[in-house]
């Protein structure tokens, strides 16, 4: 066990810092919402579904097969309905009565996602006629990952009023 001289700490007043805390006026809260805008749900299941259309017409430019197609829509699909039942389920009434609802909804709403995701997945061999596993993945995958890009872009998602 290494001990650590007391002179090695800076010295403030408080161990967290609370001298330095200052809470923010109402105008300077106003201009940290417009800076960080919150971004809607329904933004980012709207956004994974034109980039599934893109996902699934770029499939059928590059390989000319329809069923490559399909199955690269099927699978932004698995990504787009569970996304927009959780949507749905964590914009509802019952999640945001409290913290304690709104937490135990999250993660209900999340299993139900997980669940129903996984489901379609399973379903897509009788479902998709000619289905392309590379093609439904890569669907799958660039659909899921439009929850980053939404993030990183959020002001173009939601521009400023």
């Amino acid at each position: 066990m290494v001990r650590i001289p007391p002179q090695d700490f800076e010295d403030d007043g408080d161990v967290n810092g609370a001298e330095k805390f200052r809470p923010l006026t109402a105008e300077e809260a106003q201009k940290l919402r417009l800076q960080q805008p919150l971004l809607s749900i329904w933004r980012v299941v709207l956004a994974q579904f034109v980039v599934g259309l893109a996902v699934a017409a770029l499939t059928w430019l590059f390989t000319g097969r329809v069923s490559a197609a399909w199955s690269a829509a099927y699978g932004a699909l698995a990504v787009v309905i569970p996304a927009a039942l959780f949507a749905r389920g964590l914009t509802s009434k019952a999640t945001t009565l409290n913290s304690g609802t709104a937490v135990f909804g999250f993660l209900l709403w999340e299993m139900v996602k997980i669940g129903l995701t996984i489901a379609m997945l399973y379903a897509a061999t009788w479902l998709v006629k000619d289905l392309s596993w590379p093609a439904m993945l890569v669907g799958l995958v660039v659909t899921m990952k439009v929850y980053w890009v939404v993030f990183a872009w959020r002001k173009v998602f939601h521009p400023e009023t």
